[in-house]
């Protein structure tokens, strides 16, 4: 059974990386404000862990919106970092990719605490691994960390403050901001498992 693991370089994905060690690792470059940041980190994990590690690069900025595009929140974003059918689209990609390296199963960071988004919701993940699964390859999605929020994933992960000091989890900028809901986060993340000073 081989697994790929959809990896952002933010909190989240660099625990899951560490803590199911997958075959592969897969980071998406789609137009995003961060993108290079998020690559570099991404980058340094796979590195640290001995992960093979996939880039993809594809420019939809034009499609984009909210802090993530660097524009305006769309009418219709419940938070200042949508972007439209971004998750259906990062795992449409990534699935791409796993056809080529024959992986059986497609691992992404969705949580318990992620619901505020339709796409991070354990039904969207549910629907989006049925369509998968259903098409040539039967690639399976799966979401690791489903039951945790993401201080919980940080301590089951039991990954080293050396490995998640990579993350990055800012969603305007290469290097952290201080202030976006990515930002925000990635603090109240560290705080809630005794990390006082970042």
């Amino acid at each position: 059974m081989r697994r790929a693991l959809l990896l952002s370089g933010g909190m989240d994905s660099t625990s899951i990386a560490y803590w199911r060690k997958p075959d592969l690792a897969i980071t998406i470059d789609y137009g995003h404000k961060a993108a290079e940041g998020e690559i570099r980190a991404a980058t340094a994990v796979c590195q640290s862990l001995g992960i093979p590690h996939r880039i993809i690069r594809c420019d939809l900025s034009a499609l984009g919106s909210g802090d993530l595009a660097g524009s305006a929140a769309h009418p219709l974003a419940p938070a200042s970092e949508w972007w439209p059918y971004r998750n259906q689209m990062l795992v449409t990609l990534a699935a791409m990719e796993c056809i080529k390296h024959d992986i059986d199963v497609l691992e992404i960071g969705a949580l318990r605490t992620d619901g505020f988004h339709v796409d991070g919701r354990r039904e969207f993940v549910d629907a989006l691994g049925g369509l998968l699964s259903m098409q040539e390859g039967g690639l399976k999605l799966d979401a690791p960390a489903a039951a945790y929020s993401a201080d919980e994933l940080v301590k089951v992960s039991g990954i080293p403050m050396d490995i998640l000091a990579w993350s990055h989890s800012c969603h305007t900028s290469d290097y952290a901001c201080g202030y976006c809901r990515g930002c925000q986060k990635h603090y109240q993340t560290m705080q809630a498992i005794g990390v006082e000073a970042y």
